[in-house]
């Protein structure tokens, strides 16, 4: 097996959200047992070396699961791999002497705040909006307390997999941020204690989806096709159906 590989890097670089950005390009000595993120460790400690500038990327937990490390590599979010982050892509995807182009999401509800570090402030107030349970203060009740069959704790479970990192979004040709809020508003309805604020929760989320300036689902399905945990276009559908009975019930 081969322990070393060089690539070459387009890298976005742009100073802030006002700025006008560009590509650059680096060269990077690498292992293919390397993560894609610590790949671009080494090429911010060379650059740190040679007294330039590092790239600003998001990062946190590294373990698939945090959904901060938002890379458009080589023209689809997260790389080439299915149903991953960028942090659990390694660089034996890739071939010695490839050149690979990395780019932050591409929104209007997400501007760049530095290189390929983006501001996804938008969806947190989707969440604050309503995609929340009120509850009283008090001792927690013990979850079993509440029976829920089996398939309907499944389809919530695996609506509730998603980690807003944004890719849904990013790989949309309008910037739709459907699948995520179709995926935290069937979460919620699905189970009893999202029940009481069932019908003004989606209203209020939808509401504030629009505001933030996400683009209109047309179905292409490229959402579902690049989220790295593979949620379905069926949540879009619930969310469509959840919206529509709100507002006839006059909400």
């Amino acid at each position: 097996m081969k322990h070393s590989m060089k690539v070459n890097l387009q890298v976005w670089r742009q100073k802030n959200t006002q700025a006008q950005g560009n590509f650059e390009n680096y060269s990077v000595e690498t292992n293919p047992d390397m993560s894609f993120l610590e790949m671009f460790d080494v090429l911010n400690e060379q650059l740190i070396h040679d007294g330039k500038e590092p790239v600003a990327f998001d990062h946190d937990c590294r373990e698939g699961i945090c959904g901060m490390c938002s890379m458009v590599i080589n023209g689809n979010p997260h790389g080439p791999k299915q149903a991953i982050t960028t942090c659990q892509l390694h660089m034996r995807s890739f071939n010695d002497g490839d050149t690979i182009v990395v780019e932050p999401w591409r929104a209007n509800a997400f501007p760049v705040i530095k290189d390929l570090s983006v501001n996804r402030s938008s969806f947190d107030r989707i969440i604050a909006s309503g995609g929340f349970v009120s509850v009283n203060t008090g001792n927690a009740v013990d979850a079993n307390n509440i029976l829920i069959p089996k398939d309907i704790a499944d389809e919530a479970f695996e609506a509730a997999t998603c980690i807003g990192c944004g890719a849904c979004v990013s790989a949309c040709i309008n910037a739709s941020a459907m699948l995520f809020v179709g995926a935290k508003v069937t979460q919620l309805s699905l189970l009893p204690q999202g029940q009481s604020e069932r019908q003004s929760r989606v209203v209020a989320m939808v509401n504030q989806m629009d505001a933030e300036g996400f683009g209109a689902c047309t179905n292409t399905g490229a959402c579902s096709a690049e989220c790295p945990k593979g949620i379905p276009l069926s949540v879009i559908s619930t969310l469509n159906r959840e919206y529509t009975k709100a507002k006839l019930n006059g909400i």
